[in-house]
């Protein structure tokens, strides 16, 4: 995946070394965990070691996933740069979703959370160092941000504001600590409705408290000259009505963002919605019948893929496509899914959880009165191999036209092309590798040892991750072998993410 370099980081604010310094323009990102001496204080070795697991596990792969570089990690951050502002945000919302599904489980003094901040600027780069306002902007920006989001500065926004799928909320010009002018503040909202919804809320709060208001003057004057003894001593005064009020009109959006005000999470799926009573029936997903029988899973190319061991296979059947957008938002036109899909029709659903295909599944059986339900992992590969036991399920070679990935030499694109754009396997599956990456049954584990040998899904122990299949547009070829496999927080959206249904006889 590449190598993740790291740099010294000099003191900020000091003058700069003498000499010609390369300069340039960089995407920085400031994180800090919140309440790090308090959390040392309770446990010193056990909240140094999460950390590091932190660090090892979500910081430095997702840096390195959306092309940045490590600068340096200090006992409670780290600062990264980025050629691509669009690529330090969705880094910084990947990990600070990651953190609300490693946190969902643990009381909140024991949570471990970031700031986080960004912005664009200027930087001065040494072999083994990086300073300037920009690294300073970013770590103000990081100061003031909340627990748990991203704050970014006008300039990131400027850059990505049409091109990176979230909300986005101004919080005013703010004046931050040792630097000149004024930094324009935005805070990022992950799911684009909710900078709607949060904005919705509050516009509706202060028209509702803005014609309690009214009410409040129309009433005290109406007392005021209908009151006992008034009327007496002004009976010759023409009772004059009083005009009429005019209807308050909400404040205009960007007025109205400039308090902050809470914001959902950086979260996670919420709890599943009521399925609409009187949503139309479901067009059910292509299934294909897969024949039972026994075959090696797993390979030696990576450890997480051992040991290779006999696997017995019950005949069902297998979504012939991944679920689509169309599919999807069928679920969410139902209000049993908790989010509307973007996208073609055809395309196959991203950005999507496990808890959200769980969501699916559950919303598919209860209109069709069928058991859908997600492939077990040892299901998936047997249906992604095709009664084969080559790298891929074509051949040891990668050949074009097969997948859609990376470096498989076709279809390169910023988005998943639609679903059955590649061949099919012998099966008569579409994208059993590539294009997007599918969530199974079980729970994550680094390795198959003690694993079930029946096919059925692996639940045993920690459960706060699952298991994705398949590879996507976004990886390498090496994640299109039927054998490869990897792990996510259970909770988190991520925008290669998708998944398949499955059926039992």
């Amino acid at each position: 995946m590449g190598e993740i370099r790291n740099f010294r980081s000099g003191n900020q604010d000091g003058p700069p070394p003498h000499g010609s310094m390369p300069r340039r323009l960089a995407a920085i990102i400031v994180g800090d965990i919140v309440s790090y001496s308090r959390l040392m204080q309770a446990d010193e070795e056990g909240t140094h070691a999460r950390v590091k697991r932190i660090e090892r596990d979500l910081i430095e792969p997702s840096i390195l996933e959306h092309h940045g570089t490590l600068v340096k990690t200090t006992g409670d951050g780290f600062i990264a740069i980025f050629d691509s502002p669009v690529e330090a945000v969705r880094c910084s919302i990947v990990i600070q979703q990651n953190l609300v599904g490693r946190n969902a489980g643990l009381p909140k003094h024991s949570r471990i959370e970031y700031r986080i901040g960004v912005h664009l600027g200027d930087v001065i780069i040494e072999p083994d160092d990086v300073y300037g306002d920009g690294v300073n902007i970013a770590t103000r920006i990081e100061g003031i941000a909340e627990p748990g989001q991203v704050y970014i500065s006008g300039a990131i926004y400027e850059q990505i504001k049409h091109k990176v799928v979230c909300g986005y909320e101004s919080l005013g010009d703010r004046k931050v600590k040792n630097i000149t002018d004024p930094v324009r503040v935005y805070r990022v909202l992950p799911d684009a409705d909710a900078v709607v919804g949060t904005r919705g809320r509050r516009e509706t709060i202060l028209i509702f408290l803005l014609a309690i208001t009214l009410l409040v003057i129309a009433s005290g004057a109406l007392w005021y000259l209908l009151a006992p003894g008034r009327l007496g001593h002004q009976a010759a005064a023409p009772i004059v009505a009083p005009a009429p009020t005019p209807s308050p009109q909400p404040p205009p959006r960007e007025a109205a963002a400039q308090t902050p005000s809470p914001s959902p999470s950086l979260a996670s799926a919420p709890p599943s919605p009521t399925p609409s009573p009187s949503a139309a029936p479901p067009r059910e997903p292509e299934m294909i019948a897969v024949r039972g029988g026994s075959f090696a899973m797993g390979s030696n190319d990576d450890p997480t893929e051992r040991p290779v061991h006999q696997v017995a296979i019950k005949p069902f059947s297998i979504g012939k496509y991944p679920v689509t957008v169309q599919e999807w938002n069928e679920c969410a036109a139902a209000k049993a899914c908790s989010f509307t899909a973007t996208g073609k029709d055809d395309a196959p659903v991203s950005n999507v959880s496990w808890t959200d295909a769980q969501q699916y599944v559950a919303y598919l059986s209860q209109a069709t009165k069928k058991p859908y339900r997600l492939p077990s992992e040892a299901e998936w590969e047997y249906a992604a191999r095709g009664g084969t036991q080559s790298k891929y399920w074509w051949g040891d070679k990668l050949q074009p036209g097969m997948a859609g990935c990376k470096d498989c030499g076709n279809l390169a694109s910023e988005q998943p092309a639609k679903v059955g754009s590649f061949k099919p396997n012998p099966f008569g599956l579409y994208d059993m590798g590539g294009a997007i990456d599918q969530w199974v049954e079980d729970c994550w584990h680094k390795s198959y040892q003690d694993a079930p040998g029946d096919g059925s899904a692996w639940s045993g122990g920690d459960c706060s991750s699952h298991v994705l299949r398949s590879g996507s547009w976004k990886n390498d070829s090496r994640y299109v072998r039927p054998s490869n496999r990897d792990g996510y927080d259970t909770n988190v959206r991520y925008p290669t993410h998708g998944f398949r249904v499955a059926l039992s006889p």
